[in-house]
Order: structure tokens, then C-alpha cells, then sequence
């Protein structure tokens, strides 16, 4: 079977209507992968608005709970025989390339109690506040000779962080109801550094 002329002028018609609707649909396509790409940029911006506003709830929560522990920091530790009777918020040192930061220092003559707040306290912040401790009386030297105690407070306790921070010696203040209470036992020794 041989194909007339116009059946080949038939074909090559066929073939550039074709290759029209495919450039059309590419150029289609590529729009709509820029409208898309339009859109993702857009919704990552939201995502780090959302991100920035849960961050600063967080930084508002922790404050919070600081706010919830300072008035009873000093009575909770007089209660349990330590006659502290300042206390200090917002502590912050740079000394030798290194820093310290401390929510609240709460002291007397003898004694210095470096209290970590949170809103939800984990295991690694129980961690960081230990590595807090150790470099404390290095880098706050006026303090070298008193007793340096720790202690972390958090709306939020897990039971097993709680049980941690007990084990490395140091005291958990916790939420209960409209008060803080020191959640140790009365037979607790607290770690001396």
C-alpha cells in the first residue's frame, strides 16, 4: 500500500497539531510548576511564622513557670533547713570564652542553690544544668567557698526525669495545684559541688 501525497500532508498536519498541543500542555505544565513552587514558598513562610509564635509561647510558658517559682524558691528551702534569703533571676556570665547562664541563684552566706526552669523538664536538661554546676564556682569565683547545691523546676515532670534528677542530686520542684512543693523526700541528701 503506498501513501498518496495526501496522506503523507494528512500525517505531517497530524503530526504538527500534535507537537502544538504538546508544546501547549509543556507551557502549562511549567506554569503550573511555578504556581506551585509559588505556593510552597508561601506556605514556608507560614510554617516559619507558626514556628516563631510556638516559640515564643514556649520562651512565655517558661516564663511562667519561673514567675510561679520565684515567690516560693526561698521559702521551700528554708522549709528544708537551708536558710537561704535572696534570691537572684537572670543570672548570666562570660568569663575565659566560656558563659553561664542561671534562672535563678538563690544564696545566702554559705550556701548557693542554681535553680534551672522549664516548662516541661527532660533528661538532657537535667544533664545541661549538672554541666551548669561544674563549671559554676570556676566562672562565678566569688562563690568558690560556699556550698553550691542544684535544683530544677518545671510545670512538667516526667516521673522518670524526676527519679534522674533526684539520683544526680538534685532537687525537683514541681506544680502541684496552686503550689510549688519540693518533690524530694525529707531523708534526701542533695549533691554538694
Amino acid at each position: 500500500m503506498t501513501a498518496t501525497i495526501e496522506d503523507i500532508r494528512a500525517i505531517l498536519k497530524e503530526l504538527a497539531q500534535s507537537q502544538q498541543e504538546l508544546s501547549q500542555s509543556q507551557q502549562e505544565l511549567s506554569q503550573a510548576q511555578k504556581e506551585t513552587d509559588k505556593q510552597i514558598k508561601e506556605t514556608d513562610k507560614q510554617i516559619n511564622r507558626v514556628s516563631q509564635q510556638i516559640g515564643e509561647l514556649g520562651n512565655r510558658l517558661g516564663e511562667f513557670v519561673e514567675w510561679q517559682v520565684r515567690p516560693a524558691v526561698v521559702r521551700l528551702f528554708q522549709e528544708r533547713g537551708i536558710d537561704v534569703h535572696e534570691f537572684h533571676p537572670g543570672i548570666s556570665v562570660k568569663r575565659d570564652n566560656e558563659g553561664l547562664e542561671i534562672d535563678l541563684l538563690v544564696v545566702n552566706d554559705t550556701d548557693a542553690i542554681l535553680v534551672e526552669v522549664k516548662s516541661k523538664l527532660t533528661q538532657r536538661d537535667v544533664d545541661e544544668h549538672l554541666q551548669r554546676l561544674a563549671k559554676f564556682k570556676r566562672l562565678m569565683p566569688r562563690f568558690r567557698d560556699v556550698k553550691a547545691l542544684g535544683a530544677v523546676a518545671a510545670m512538667i515532670v516526667p516521673n522518670e526525669v524526676a527519679s534522674y534528677a533526684c539520683r544526680q542530686g538534685l532537687f525537683v520542684l514541681v506544680q502541684s495545684g496552686e503550689n510549688v512543693i519540693i518533690l524530694n523526700d525529707a531523708e534526701f541528701t542533695p549533691r554538694v559541688w
